[in-house]
């Protein structure tokens, strides 16, 4: 999708809808204003004798406008002008983009530049609407023998008031069209069935990222028989019960120009189908499994983000893949496995295997002497209960890391909670058999998670993500959500903007 800037008169701009903000109080924005004048107060007229209320997120589409070069005008409600924030404004953006998807247009324009969303500049605002514009058009029709008709959204042109942000609003939208383009394409990886989208398929996209990257991108897949050599038992042990062999990805970009500087890690849980194993789940909702790789999915979206962006800083992506199966060959409950670290884990619970694939993951991770670890996993049951489907779990043993974690969280507006990791936790992952558990009870589940895990990375800062609650929707809506491909792109950013000015400030 093409995302034009323009500074022109909105009463004089040619288009198939333009899609203009109004607060509830009548009080215009200046976009609004002059299309007001232009039009006979038609937009003052409509809001005065209650056609329009402004509630936010509601829209009214108005197929004729007097005055204006516009074909159709859609009004974009905003609620009360005190409340405006950028959850708000997103949910404005959902909207208008929903209508502007069903329309028989190839292009709109939309004056949404001009809300005033506290310490948010027009950069953001533009990012903000470019992402949610390149989300509206998504669809998995993949599958379907009659898929209904294809939103027809090709270009959204983005007016400024002040020519003086152009430039910003150009930044901003090349920005969020790469964050949409990877979450929609974290989507897809999600939404594929697990007869398709299998260990070898997701190494199979990662040579194919690294062949479409022109050499900006390089894959290396460890197989069955590499892991074995290296040690990588505890991954290995979740896919003994399936047909499909498992893989360890690893994708690497490197954009600094320094090529030996320290790299950022991320890390994607890819269980593509967890049946739970001998522990096997209950029947009712397990097709959702096929979303337990969506750690991965994000991974790989966020790669996707950071090759069209192209941010100078050096990334590796490691994906830790495998399918959990009940079989003869299936790892039990009580069987003791040994991890690439050399730690050995009684396995409690075959169904908490996520743990066991990252822990090797997060060991491999360690040879690339990283500036900081990032990984993301749908781990636990427990973050919903604690979180809903609100905010990503999370949990480090560095406390600036979980710092910067946050803050990209709440830029990109795909926030993170921050969960504590205290030694007490720790305690319940004790065995009487091996070095520790795989499991420790039910009080705190996503918190013994993360303990779990910084066994394994004690060696860099190291942050964890539980996106169980996150990564998907069920219900009538049931699909993959894509994020948290937003977060972590704007944290890469954020490093990228850190090590600029460390350089800057050498020199």
């Amino acid at each position: 999708m093409e995302f034009p800037v323009q500074t022109a008169n909105p009463a004089k701009v040619e288009t198939a809808c333009l899609a203009l903000p109004v607060f509830k109080d009548g009080d215009l924005l200046p976009a609004a204003a002059k299309l007001n004048d232009a039009s006979e107060r038609l937009i003052g007229q409509l809001i005065e004798r209650g056609d329009f209320s402004a509630d936010l997120g509601k829209v009214q589409m108005i197929p004729f406008a007097p005055g204006l070069n516009a074909d159709r005008l859609l009004l974009v409600g905003l609620g009360e002008r005190d409340k405006c924030n950028e959850g708000s404004f997103r949910k404005a953006l959902d909207a208008t983009f929903a209508a502007l998807a069903e329309l028989p247009a190839s292009e709109a324009s939309v004056a949404l530049t001009d809300v005033p969303v506290p310490d948010r500049d027009t950069q953001w605002k533009a990012r903000m609407i470019s992402e949610a514009a390149s989300r509206s058009v998504y669809r998995f029709t993949e599958f379907k023998s009659s898929p209904a008709p294809a939103p027809r959204l090709e270009q959204v042109t983005l007016l400024v008031s002040e020519s003086d942000d152009a430039a910003k609003a150009k930044e901003g939208a090349r920005i969020g069209a790469a964050i949409g383009e990877g979450m929609n394409y974290t989507r897809t990886l999600g939404n594929l069935p697990g007869n398709i989208c299998t260990p070898r398929y997701l190494a199979g996209q990662a040579e194919q990222l690294a062949a479409d990257s022109k050499g900006a991108l390089v894959t290396e897949i460890l197989d069955e028989e590499a892991l074995e050599a290296l040690g990588a038992h505890s991954l290995l042990s979740v896919g003994r019960g399936s047909a499909e062999p498992s893989r360890l990805i690893v994708m690497k970009y490197q954009g600094a120009d320094d090529p030996d500087e320290a790299p950022h890690v991320l890390v994607g849980k890819g269980i593509t189908f967890d049946s739970g194993g001998i522990s096997l789940k209950p029947g009712a909702g397990m097709d959702e499994m096929k979303f337990d790789m969506c750690g991965a999915a994000s991974v790989f979206g966020t790669v996707k983000s950071t090759l069209a962006i192209k941010p100078k800083i050096n990334l590796v992506a490691i994906v830790a893949s495998a399918e959990n199966m009940p079989d003869g060959r299936a790892t039990k409950p009580g069987d003791i496995v040994k991890t690439m670290k050399g730690l050995t884990v009684e396995v409690l619970n075959t169904d908490a295997e996520g743990r066991l694939v990252l822990c090797d993951a997060l060991t491999y991770a360690e040879r690339f002497e990283p500036a900081s670890v990032l990984d993301i996993a749908t781990l636990t049951g427990a973050v919903i209960i604690g979180l809903g489907h609100h905010a990503t779990g999370l949990l480090s043993n560095d406390d600036d890391l979980a710092l910067d974690v946050l803050d990209a969280g709440e830029t990109a507006w795909d926030r993170a909670w921050h969960l504590p990791l205290w030694d007490e936790y720790q305690e319940q992952l004790d065995s009487n058999f091996a070095d520790l558990a795989n499991i420790g009870g039910r009080p705190a589940g996503t918190i013994t998670a993360g303990c779990f895990l910084s066994r394994f990375a004690d060696k860099y800062p190291w942050a964890h993500l539980d996106i169980a609650g996150t990564a998907w929707d069920s219900g009538k809506q049931k699909g993959a959500s894509g994020r948290p491909v937003g977060l972590l792109t704007q944290y890469l950013l954020d490093r990228e903007t850190e090590l600029v000015e460390a350089i800057a400030s050498n020199d």
